[in-house]
């Protein structure tokens, strides 16, 4: 029974034994089987890094080649606007040109025509000047006699409601309280004396006084003497510098030596603007630094006219504000050397004022006038102004004709002042 046993236990046992080793195999080929899907996995895995590689590498080079392309088209565009900005320089440094010889042009063709014009050189030079003239003055015409033209039209008779209206006119255009004041007592009294009816008879009455106070003897501006010597006074701002320049380039057309000082040594830029207006009229010029004496400067400028033996120096002082009597006491100083040291030149001393300032004019001229001997009035911007009545204040009220009047831009327009053509214009007189 024991054998019995142990073949049986012997049996069990080989069966075991052969299940545990299928188990082995079994686990085995599990184990080739995983090492085969991990190698199958890792192969997947290389392949897919490649084609990224591969991808990357593509798309690198795509790139690259797009930023060449750009790169190219930008220069090309940079190149293009180069091109152009270079054009676009050329034609401006072509315009300033073209716009800095305008001018001299303009100037040499109207020389031309009066030279082929022979013996109507004065009527076409005078029409030319008077139309200027008109031009300069509409808008003080449009102010003034516009206005007096429709209050005239308005009524049938002259009487005195007629005479205020017109004075509320006249005052309203700066022509001043006194110096309205006066032209309504004279026009009143022209009324009663030749018994006017009739409102336009008015208007010739009107003019003719207008006419009468600024007519002036002394009104010119008298260089023919040598040495002269003339100093332009006056505010910043009222066109001085500007009102020197279109002198230079006069008198230089008419043969004379002329020398310029730029005593405004206090104001930035008022010698580098001088300058170019000397360079363009190819006058020299007397300058210091800024910031320097004017007195210097002016004391330089007559030894240097004495021994260049110049007709005419045009001296430029500084921009005095007329309140400030330091200023003003320095001026004074400037004037003393004039005396001192050039007394054998003719004087002649330029007040410069502004036309669209108003009565600020006439209390200019009656402040400059109390230090320097002023013999002459250069009024200037009327054409920017619709209140030019403001040269029948200052002629009247400070006693100085009005020499010089500025009625544009241009060369000019910078005209000798004549009280029967400023009245023509103004009332439309052809």
């Amino acid at each position: 029974m024991f054998k019995k046993f142990f073949n049986s236990f012997k049996k069990q046992k080989e069966e075991v034994s052969q299940q545990v080793n299928n188990l082995e195999e079994s686990i085995n080929e599990s184990d080739i089987v995983e090492d085969k899907i991990n190698k199958d996995l890792l192969n997947d895995k290389e392949d897919k890094n490649q084609d990224n590689k591969k991808e990357n590498y593509e798309n690198k080079n795509h790139k690259y080649e797009l930023e060449e392309k750009i790169n190219d088209n930008t220069k090309e565009e940079n190149i293009e606007e180069n091109k152009e900005i270079h054009k676009i320089q050329e034609v401006s440094k072509d315009t300033e040109e073209l716009e800095e010889n305008k001018e001299n042009l303009d100037d040499n063709n109207k020389d031309y025509k009066i030279q082929i014009n022979e013996g109507s050189e004065k009527p076409q030079s005078k029409i030319s000047l008077f139309e200027r003239l008109k031009e300069g003055l509409n808008k003080t015409k449009k102010g003034i006699t516009d206005k007096i033209d429709n209050v005239l039209k308005a009524y049938t008779k002259v009487d005195e409601e007629l005479l205020e209206e017109l004075e509320e006119i006249l005052i309203t255009s700066d022509v001043g309280v006194n110096t309205t004041m006066e032209i309504i007592e004279k026009l009143r009294d022209k009324v009663k004396e030749n018994k006017l009816k009739e409102p336009n008879e008015v208007k010739v009455e009107l003019k003719n006084i207008i006419e009468e106070i600024l007519t002036e003897e002394n009104s010119n501006l008298d260089v023919s003497h040598t040495p002269t010597i003339i100093l332009m006074v006056g505010v910043n701002g009222v066109g001085k510098t500007t009102t020197i320049g279109k002198l230079t380039r006069r008198y230089k057309e008419e043969g004379k030596k002329v020398l310029v000082a730029a005593g405004d040594t206090f104001r930035a830029a008022a010698i580098e603007q001088l300058e170019v207006w000397t360079s363009r009229s190819n006058v020299e010029i007397i300058k210091h630094q800024e910031g320097a004496d004017p007195g210097a400067v002016i004391f330089d400028a007559i030894k240097a006219a004495k021994s260049r033996k110049v007709d005419i120096l045009i001296c430029d002082t500084a921009g005095r504000l007329h309140n400030k009597s330091n200023l003003m006491n320095e001026l004074s100083k400037v004037f003393k050397i004039v005396d001192r040291e050039f007394y054998e030149a003719k004087k002649e001393v330029l007040l410069v004022v502004d036309a669209t300032t108003g009565q600020n004019a006439v209390s200019q001229a009656k402040t400059f006038k109390q230090v320097c001997d002023i013999t002459g009035i250069v009024l200037t911007k009327l054409d920017g102004t619709a209140k030019g009545g403001v040269v029948l204040a200052v002629k009247n009220e400070v006693n100085v004709p009005v020499k010089l009047i500025g009625v544009g831009e241009q060369i000019y327009d910078l005209q000798d002042f004549n009280a029967k053509n400023f009245v023509d214009a103004l009332f439309g007189e052809n």
